[in-house]
């Protein structure tokens, strides 16, 4: 709890993490999606939630920070390529872009962490993020997304046979409706107390809190099926902010 600044005031700083080395999508931070880049959708997100003092993106990238730039975005430095491979956490690169713009901790009491994975995201969802955030007395709060026709509780491996094992053996044969939601990380927006992130290198802390937002402005590209699914959704917007 001690982590927690609550002035009203408070300089608040934005990151967006993105890289060049997409795999599984190559290029998808700067794809077009619905006429424009993918990453411009959460530039404009941050931007218009009119909370940040700055909004920074960190890539490896120079094309991506031309893009970023002309978004609007501030891209001052270069991410180091240990910090750009396939393996590091998320985590560390905000910490990295912290800890360069804010070296003496003494700037920015709290951040954001935006991933431009999820372009559906929109200013108010940052804004209603940032105050649920605020009254939750916790040093971490990360988005999340309802499961919704797809049952986790019901899950199950498969071996080489094609033989199942549930993964939760005892609600095999229970009905949805009597049991509890689960809940699953997006990248939409996660919060942070700074002095926090710079100790435990993480958001993951013990503590933190899960902010729910719709699914439809949770969508988390991943592939290519993502994509096309968040194509739909931009064509034929649901919910009371249609577009990012």
């Amino acid at each position: 709890m001690a982590d927690r600044v609550v002035v009203h005031e408070e300089p608040r700083l934005a990151v967006i993490p993105a890289r060049a080395g997409s795999k599984r999508v190559p290029r998808k931070n700067v794809r077009l999606l619905g006429g424009q880049p993918m990453l411009a959708y959460t530039i404009d997100a941050a931007r218009r939630s009119e909370l940040f003092d700055r909004v920074v993106v960190s890539t490896d990238s120079p094309e991506i920070a031309a893009i970023a730039e002309a978004a609007g975005a501030e891209v001052p430095f270069l991410r180091s390529a240990d910090l750009a491979d396939d393996f590091t956490p998320v985590s560390l690169v905000t910490l990295d872009a912290l800890e360069r713009l804010d070296p003496a901790g003494d700037r920015f009491p709290c951040l954001a962490q935006l991933m431009p994975t999820c372009p559906l995201r929109g200013a108010e969802d940052i804004r209603s993020s940032y105050q649920a955030f605020r009254n939750s007395g916790a040093a971490s709060q990360i988005s999340v997304t309802r499961f919704g026709w797809q049952n986790p509780w019901w899950a199950a491996e498969r071996d080489s046979a094609g033989v199942l094992q549930p993964v939760f053996q005892q609600f095999v044969q229970a009905r949805g409706q009597d049991l509890p939601p689960l809940f699953c990380p997006t990248g939409a927006v996660w919060w942070a107390a700074t002095s926090m992130l710079r100790r435990e290198r993480t958001f993951h802390a013990a503590g933190r809190t899960g902010w729910e937002m719709p699914w439809y402005r949770g969508v988390d590209i991943d592939g290519e099926d993502d994509w096309r699914l968040a194509e739909i959704l931009l064509a034929a917007p649901v919910g009371s902010e249609s577009r990012p």
